[in-house]
């Protein structure tokens, strides 16, 4: 064992589910294997605790560091607020700043409060939806986080959150009174969006919604979803957690042409610094004059400072341009080294900026842990999916090209020796929620 692996041991006895986050969990990738915890990190490089150095080709923060980890403009503006004092009973100057910038940038929006997580901001802008409409009922599509609000469209008969990125949530502990407060159509059915709209829309409050994750929407379909809100008085809410920033400066909605009504930003908006912010038009956020939305910790100056340093970098630089372009050459990096070693596999052909890829086989979980198992042998941090950053270089991939060509012919043997579970180092990744002890 290491002192890695030997700290995990340990954290899952005193920590419940061993981690704060799910999708950083070890069992998801590579059980017994994959590193737990970090002692630097540093453009797209990863130390752990016994000082083994690894390229992140993976997850760079679970999408938060959009610029590479500890960019230095972003840590010279933060280390300067620390210095000066982050938290005071006095307010920080910095989030007015913030959100006229925000505001700024996207001019459909007139106000901004501002938290520290993702799921904070979305429970915000569920409360603040309720409170300007005076409904309770919120229609969701994507993948909204772990909150009473969001859970609540699984306490029906049925998995209603299953393909909305994470299968078999539980919703044990969620109050059985908030059944039928939240409820879940699928992206791209039209039918499912007005079947919806013909039996919760006068109680509707919003629809929250990713306005796209992998690939764009059906033609019409966002425009349907925003004249349906608007036909039935319900706010339109884009959470723009996860794609934020990386289609397009200010979020994917500018791309696609759509305005909402309040929208929703973390992860890549503070660059590994805790921040998050809903936006809106004065009459949706409306609401939250009333409504009691109130955090101490939503007034430090850290996480406006950090975000307003990511704004300034991400105007000067064309950091969607270069994760666009690294992302591609990742994408034929998987469909060449696929053809080449005879790998069941298929390469999604939607955003380069968020690549992934999926093995299509009977054996697929245990082909995605050697994949992981092989790939941390040779130094990087790999999984089938990748959130490219402004520090990935093109000696990154074609490090990782060779790398995984290796790994590629190593499974193409195993598939047709003995198996890839055979192959194994340990045992196979999780593939959803489950407890750990």
């Amino acid at each position: 064992m290491s002192k890695t692996q030997d700290l995990y041991q340990h954290a899952k006895t005193r920590i419940p589910g061993g981690t704060q986050l799910l999708s950083k969990r070890p069992e998801m990738f590579a059980p017994e294997q994959w590193p737990a915890y970090f002692r630097r990190a540093e453009g797209a490089s990863v130390w752990d605790l016994d000082d083994r150095e690894y390229t992140d080709m993976a997850f760079n923060g679970i999408g938060a560091c959009l610029l590479g980890f500890a960019h230095p403009k972003v840590t010279e503006a933060v280390t300067r607020r620390v210095a000066a004092g982050s938290m005071c009973s006095l307010n920080a100057p910095e989030e007015v700043e913030l959100a006229d910038r925000l505001c700024e940038i996207h001019p459909w929006a007139e106000q901004a409060r501002f938290a520290r997580t993702g799921g904070e901001a979305c429970a915000m802008a569920a409360r603040i939806a309720r409170a300007t409409t005076g409904r309770d009922v919120i229609a969701i599509c994507g993948y909204h986080g772990w909150q009473d609000w969001y859970l609540a469209a699984n306490l029906g008969e049925c998995d209603a959150l299953k393909g909305h990125l994470l299968p078999g949530l539980s919703p044990e502990g969620v109050p059985s009174a908030l059944r039928g407060t939240t409820v879940a159509f699928t992206a791209n059915d039209f039918t499912a969006f007005e079947e919806m709209l013909s039996e919760y829309g006068d109680r509707l409050a919003a629809v929250v919604m990713e306005p796209c994750r992998y690939q764009d929407p059906a033609p019409g379909f966002l425009e349907a979803v925003r004249g349906g809100c608007t036909r039935h008085g319900a706010l339109l809410v884009f959470d723009e957690i996860t794609i934020g920033w990386r289609l397009c400066f200010g979020g994917a909605h500018l791309e696609l042409g759509i305005e909402p009504d309040l929208a929703i930003f973390a992860k890549a908006l503070g660059n590994g610094h805790p921040i998050s912010a809903v936006i809106g038009t004065e009459a949706a956020m409306s609401g939250a004059h009333g409504s009691f939305v109130s955090s101490t910790y939503w007034t430090e100056s850290v996480g406006p400072v950090a975000a307003l340093a990511v704004l300034e970098v991400m105007a000067d630089e064309d950091v969607v341009g270069h994760v666009a372009r690294i992302g591609a050459g990742i994408q034929g990096v998987w469909r060449d080294g696929a053809v080449a070693h005879g790998i069941p596999m298929t390469v999604d052909d939607g955003y380069p900026c968020f690549a992934h890829f999926a093995f299509d086989h009977p054996e697929a979980n245990a082909l995605k842990t050697m994949y992981v198992q092989e790939m941390l042998k040779r130094g990087f941090l790999a999984s089938t999916v990748i959130y490219p950053t402004l520090a990935h270089t093109d000696a990154h991939v074609a490090a990782y090209e060779a790398a995984v060509n290796e790994v590629f012919g190593m499974m193409a043997s195993a598939l047709e020796k003995d198996g890839v579970t055979a192959a194994l180092d340990g045992p196979e990744a999780h593939t959803g929620f489950r407890r750990l002890l």
